[in-house]
């Protein structure tokens, strides 16, 4: 069995590959790389944004068609900064900094101790596990290793509950109490903790003694929560309904790592859900259950999976869940769902003035009196380029197959074929006697449903391959035979199985496989 020090190094080296194979396969560039880049900031490739493209759609078309009570909503990126005070962001949205002296760098005090927990609890497994191997070796004298291990376990605890708490002031006394060096140089001259607002801000005005602060969104929420009413009425919509939205947001994320997973422009996909007060919990329970069913249908493994509850909930929330996924670097979130009780609209209506109530007059048809109230909120929130990356992650796969006498690595992307960039590659066998214009003739009757590729260079094997690095589920192969009876060979993506069938199967096969009904009818 591997230690635990040899499944971080496995974890890193996963992680890089998956970063390499992005990058060489036109999935995700760093951003302004000929300037040497911008730090967590990239741009999503020609296969990258098919496939975050269809990550969104198919969340979208969840959330708005399948759903008759939930409607849509594209709200601006620069809002009134009354909206980022009234939800607490202008006071409270901070994250606790500290520099280190030495090197002048800055990090999240929050991250550094995660990364001291993660190093005493490798340290204390390996210690556990050799613990009877080193007593067997030791001929005279006391055996100190439980010494070591009470002394590992209650820095653990200490940390554990300093994480917990959570204030500037924890975060110090763990820096004092426990040694913690920065990586690299093994320093641990540190400044005081500090707390750091996480919101980009920005001048509006043509005149400069005239300009207002506004704010770079730091969240797409609160451009829900404003049209609320909006939005309610002018759909008349009827409680319970949801607004859906994806837009991106901004965050000056004091540590921002581990590829797209944390990133300072980032893509929000959010639906917010009013209820009726008093059934919140039972929205929230459904919630949770229809968005983890969600991913399970995307294909990725219910055992890469689960839920996380919050121990310690935002100010907004009566109760907070997370949807956690395996990555390399181990299981992290990708979509949330709390329950914000009635904060939001709460909030607006006190700093606005503006009423955000609903008349709920089917309370009468329950025998209660005709009421205003203001509504309850169930939020489901996922980050576009998490699920990417969730996506990517998942679908990466390097293989033993028998090639000949021997056998090989085989690495393809293991996508579903409703989220794959390209959903078949057309390939003429040779570049002559006809094959190419038989092939660019399919490729043009079939290019209005589906995204296409073409290409007729190289040998057939290694254009396979190609299409394999990128997820494309499905080859068609013209040949000689396509010419005298309009059947083409058509090559599957996970088991390399080839079958023959007429040209005029192909978009039947094609859409079913492809088809976004297939997702639906299993949620």
């Amino acid at each position: 069995m591997a230690t635990q020090a040899e499944k971080l190094t496995l974890e890193n080296t996963q992680l890089k590959d998956i970063i390499s194979h992005a990058k060489e396969y036109g999935f995700v560039f760093p951003s302004s790389e000929i300037y040497d880049g911008l730090q967590a900031v990239y741009d999503y490739g020609q296969n990258g944004v098919e496939l975050k493209n269809n990550i969104k759609n198919l969340w979208w078309k969840c959330m708005t068609q399948l759903n008759q009570n939930v409607v849509g909503l594209d709200a601006a990126i620069f809002m009134h900064p009354d909206t980022w005070k009234a939800s607490g962001h202008v006071d409270s949205f901070n994250d606790p900094m500290i520099d280190n002296k030495d090197s002048k760098k800055r990090y999240r005090a929050d991250v550094l101790i995660e990364d001291k927990l993660d190093e005493l609890k490798a340290i204390l497994f390996e210690i556990k596990k050799k613990q009877d191997q080193i007593k067997d070796h030791i001929p005279d004298g006391p055996w100190t290793g439980e010494t070591a291990i009470e002394s590992i376990e209650k820095d653990i605890n200490f940390l554990e509950d300093t994480l917990k708490i959570g204030s500037p002031e924890a975060f110090n006394n763990a820096f004092k109490q426990v040694d913690i060096f920065e990586s690299g140089n093994g320093t641990a001259n540190w400044t005081q903790v500090r707390q750091f607002n996480l919101m980009f801000s920005t001048q509006t005005g043509s005149v400069a003694d005239e300009s207002t602060t506004i704010y770079l969104r730091p969240e797409t929420a609160q451009g829900i929560f404003v049209n609320f009413l909006n939005v309610q009425k002018t759909g008349r919509m009827k409680i319970p309904f949801g607004i859906a939205q994806i837009g991106k947001a901004f965050r000056n994320e004091i540590v921002a790592r581990q590829f797209t997973f944390r990133m300072r422009e980032f893509e929000q996909m959010e639906m917010q859900y009013f209820v009726r007060p008093g059934t919140e919990m039972e929205w929230y329970q459904k919630w949770k259950t229809i968005r983890m069913k969600w991913h399970q249908v995307m294909g990725i493994p219910t055992e890469k999976l689960r839920f996380h509850d919050h121990e310690k909930l935002a100010h907004y929330a009566n109760a907070a869940v997370d949807i956690e996924f395996e990555f390399p670097f181990g299981f992290k979130e990708v979509e949330g769902i709390h329950s914000r009780t009635d904060f939001d609209l709460t909030q607006h209506q006190a700093l606005s003035k503006k009423k955000q109530q609903y008349f709920d007059n089917d309370l009468n048809e329950e025998g209660k009196p005709y009421g205003n109230y203001v509504p309850y909120v169930i939020e489901t929130s996922a980050g576009a380029d998490r699920l990417f990356l969730m996506t990517l992650c998942n679908a990466f796969t390097e293989e033993e197959v028998t090639e000949g006498e021997g056998t090989k690595t085989r690495t393809y992307l293991k996508l579903h074929p409703t989220l794959a960039p390209v959903k078949a590659a057309v390939f003429p066998l040779v570049r002559k006697d006809g094959l190419p214009e038989k092939a660019l003739e399919i490729f043009d009757d079939l290019k209005f449903d589906f995204n296409l590729i073409y290409e007729e260079r190289d040998a057939i094997g290694k254009r396979y391959t190609r299409q394999d690095l990128i997820g494309t589920p499905f080859c068609i192969a013209v040949d000689y035979e396509t010419l005298e009876n309009n059947t083409v060979t058509v090559r599957d993506r996970d088991s390399r199985e080839q079958k023959r069938m007429p040209i005029n199967e192909l978009r039947t096969y094609i859409g079913e496989a492809v088809s976004l009904k297939r997702i639906f009818e299993n949620l």
